[in-house]
């Protein structure tokens, strides 16, 4: 038996970065490793700058997610104001989004358009479960985390706020799959009548967990953490299944 930790992942929008070039910011369809590793982080309070427990916590544990509706895509498209950064010696860095525009002059700005991919009204359910015999933290302490956390949760984005509860849980069961049986949260939301779902719920898994469910599709996520400060990620092998909503 296994100890699994599940919580569940709902706003009217979400964003899960996938590998973004220049101004175009793209969404991935459901929940990367790293970005629910982020919200965990954020609720027990590590602070991006800290490599060491960001990387300890993403060594740590085995994590994978079932969606229920993947959403609606949407893109957003706006213009955004930056200055010069310079170079070599002259190279500058701002703190703030307000030391951006207060020290440098207008005329100076310059204009580029960015395009932001999200997904509208997607759910789903993380699971974590640790790695080895000593992890970096609990799940018990990680569960009430994430009932108070230290830092403000998102999906994603800051622009993308939390619309219900994570209700974390912790099942002991044989497999992931058995774990999602075994789950019974405080709040439901029908998807077939509430929320637009692609067919039955479709369970993703990291490469060597015990899924219970057969994989009908492997394929690579570049979600691993290398670096939070630097924003570097690693290839992951990830599968994916149908599993039982029942």
């Amino acid at each position: 038996m296994t100890d699994y930790l599940l919580f569940r992942l709902y706003g009217p929008m979400a964003s899960w970065g996938d590998i973004a070039v220049g101004e175009v910011r793209p969404s991935f369809t459901h929940p990367s490793k790293s970005a629910v590793l982020g919200i965990v982080a954020a609720a027990l309070g590590l602070r991006r700058d800290d490599e060491q427990r960001q990387r300890s916590l993403a060594e740590g544990f085995g994590f994978a997610v079932r969606v229920e509706s993947l959403g609606v895509p949407l893109v957003d498209y706006h213009t955004v104001q930056v200055p010069p950064n310079g170079a070599g010696k002259r190279r500058r860095v701002y703190s703030t989004r307000k030391d951006e525009l207060s020290n440098v002059r207008r005329d100076d700005l310059s204009t580029i358009l960015s395009r932001r991919d999200y997904r509208m009204d997607a759910l789903a359910t993380s699971v974590l479960w640790a790695l080895g015999s000593a992890p970096p933290v609990g799940l018990e302490e990680i569960a009430s985390a994430l009932e108070r956390p230290k830092f403000a949760l998102y999906l994603g984005r800051k622009s993308c706020p939390l619309a219900l509860p994570l209700d974390a849980q912790i099942v002991a069961a044989e497999g992931i799959a058995d774990a999602l049986k075994g789950v019974r949260f405080s709040w439901e939301l029908d998807c077939r009548s509430t929320l637009r779902a692609a067919g039955p719920p479709t369970l993703f898994w990291e490469a060597g967990a015990s899924s219970g469910i057969e994989a009908r599709h492997t394929f690579e996520r570049r979600d691993t953490l290398l670096s939070r400060k630097r924003w570097q990620f690693d290839v992951r092998r990830e599968h994916q299944g149908t599993i039982s909503d029942e």
